[in-house]
């Protein structure tokens, strides 16, 4: 039976060893990156049957690794590593596409476990559409949040769930929780300087 490929992607070795060690014992091949900018090139240019990336990286965060990996593979899981501090930002991951998340520290099971489950995930479900679906109400979002600092706030502290009201797909909050302004404009055009003010406030806030 061929071997499953994972590439692990975490700026602590400690994690990669052990998810090596973990998920090689398992008859699984493993790639690992300390850098979260090559382990995004990585996981764009070579054949992976599941990522696993921590939340929070110096050079590029989780959420933007899940958010590009699944714009040019939609059907790759993508699980997320996670620390107690940063367990909301994770549960809010999966609600923006990510198959399960990990806390740290991980048992063997554990880990073995959720790559098995997210692997199956993937196998049966079908992957969310990545273009553009509800441009107006991408616009409504954009427009309130130049506006409503209260909405602003929520977005920052809330992610997914400020955005339960409006009708919008996975990829479409992830873009607008991200900053994404170069894949939101390619869909719908030049925005206004009043639309871009949240992805730019979103920008200048934390690295992604």
């Amino acid at each position: 039976m061929e071997k499953k490929r994972v590439l692990a992607i975490d700026d602590e070795q400690i994690v990669l060893d052990s998810v090596t060690k973990i998920l090689s014992a398992d008859n699984f091949e493993v790639d690992t990156s300390l850098s979260s900018r090559q382990g995004l090139a990585w996981a764009m240019s070579r054949d992976y049957d599941l990522v696993l990336t921590d939340i929070r990286m110096p050079e590029i965060g989780g959420m933007r690794i899940l958010r590009d990996v699944k714009r040019v593979k939609p059907s790759l899981p993508v699980v997320i590593f996670t620390g107690y501090a940063t367990v909301q930002s994770a549960v809010q991951a999966m609600k923006l596409g990510a198959a399960d998340y990990i806390e740290k520290p991980f048992t063997p099971d554990m880990l073995s476990t959720t790559v098995k489950k997210a692997l199956e995930k993937a196998r049966t479900e079908t992957p969310e559409r990545q273009e553009l679906v509800h441009r107006d109400e991408v616009v409504r979002v954009l427009e309130r949040a130049a506006v409503d600092n209260e909405f602003v706030a929520s977005l920052f502290y809330y992610g997914a769930d400020a955005l339960q009201d409006y009708t919008l797909t996975g990829p479409e909050k992830l873009a607008i929780l991200t900053g994404d302004i170069q894949w939101i404009e390619s869909q719908l055009g030049p925005l206004t300087p009043t639309q871009k003010r949240w992805l730019e406030q979103r920008l200048s806030a934390e690295i992604w």
